[in-house]
């Protein structure tokens, strides 16, 4: 809770491991959290997310009246200078890197790209693999960003796993989603499909300077134009940015700003979402270690994965049986 970063380092190495020390860190500083605020970076593989990220530290920490001079809707700057954390912030990011299903390793570069921000004491980079865990992050992430919450950084940044079209477990951990999109990588029909498309709360087109940057918004555009937008709902803007360079970046950063003023009526609803599904999936983990450790014999639970695999017994019967050794009723 000091900020020292070899703590946050430790604390969150014991999160990751699944140490029962790590629960019971999580269950003494969770009173000290829920300040921060989490932004979301997803997209598929070689959108450039990392580098955005690297940017977006950067016009994240400038002072926040030159961010809100660059803003289209002036009715909004007062709002926006209100709620940006201004020059001091403090900030966290995780950045998740994809584990190989073959030898289990996992490269963890993506902190590779954002080197100009190591030496500054007040951000705080942390690479993390997903060990298997589907969804784009891995399952320590939102621990993890408890731990950087409590620490005290006011606006934590979550960097996802290259992800497909359904892999979207980002919208129950972070207030705003960036979904990154780039142009060249399918046609636009790509664009229209379901799953990581309907999560974005604001799209960016990336490397805004390759051929076919248009007709990509052009897509998003014609997506957005099938739902119907109320007065007061929030319609995802889409920015262009060239992250390499910094272009759009400050246009990003107050249409992070302009999503947090207007949605926080719904911030508490999301939260609440975010913390039924983080309950569900304890309980769900905690009761297969559970049966796994006290209930079942050794070999029980892989005896019957192989009947399911040789069909002497159906998935449903097999987990009506684990449920009844559990002193379940499991007659539904």
């Amino acid at each position: 809770m000091a900020g020292d970063p070899r703590a946050i380092a430790r604390a969150i190495s014991l999160i990751e491991d699944e140490d029962a020390a790590g629960a019971d860190l999580v269950r003494s500083i969770f009173g000290r959290t829920g300040r921060a605020y989490l932004v979301g970076v997803t997209g598929p593989p070689g959108a450039g997310k990392s580098t955005l990220v690297d940017r977006l530290i950067t016009n994240l920490k400038k002072p926040q009246s030159t961010q809100s001079s660059r803003s289209t809707e002036p009715q909004d700057i007062s709002a926006i200078s209100a709620v940006s954390p201004v020059s001091s912030s403090s900030i966290g990011v995780i950045a998740v890197d994809p584990t190989s299903p073959f030898s289990g390793g996992a490269v963890l570069g993506d902190r590779l790209r954002m080197q100009a921000h190591a030496a500054d004491e007040e951000v705080f980079i942390r690479s993390m693999a997903t060990r298997g865990h589907l969804g784009g992050l891995a399952r320590a992430t939102g621990d993890a960003a408890l731990v950087l919450d409590a620490a005290g950084k006011d606006l934590i940044i979550i960097e996802t796993v290259g992800v497909g079209q359904d892999e979207v477990d980002i919208i129950r951990t972070a207030d705003v989603s960036v979904v990154t999109l780039v142009p060249g990588t399918g046609d636009d029909v790509q664009a229209l499909k379901a799953g990581i498309m309907e999560i974005a709360d604001i799209f960016v087109v990336n490397k805004a300077d390759r051929e076919g940057a248009d007709g990509l918004v052009s897509a998003v555009e014609a997506n957005l134009a099938l739902q119907v937008y109320g007065a007061d709902e929030w319609r995802p803007p889409i920015v262009k940015t060239i992250a390499t360079t910094g272009q759009g970046v400050p246009e990003l950063v107050d249409a992070i700003w302009r999503f947090r003023e207007r949605s926080k009526t719904n911030e508490v609803a999301r939260r609440r979402s975010r913390s039924e599904y983080r309950l569900r999936e304890l309980v769900s983990q905690r009761f297969m270690d559970h049966l796994e450790r006290d209930v079942l014999a050794a070999d029980e639970l892989s005896g019957l994965v192989d009947r399911i695999v040789a069909r002497e017994i159906d998935p449903y019967t097999a987990a009506a049986t684990l449920l009844r050794r559990a002193g379940v009723d499991a007659s539904t």
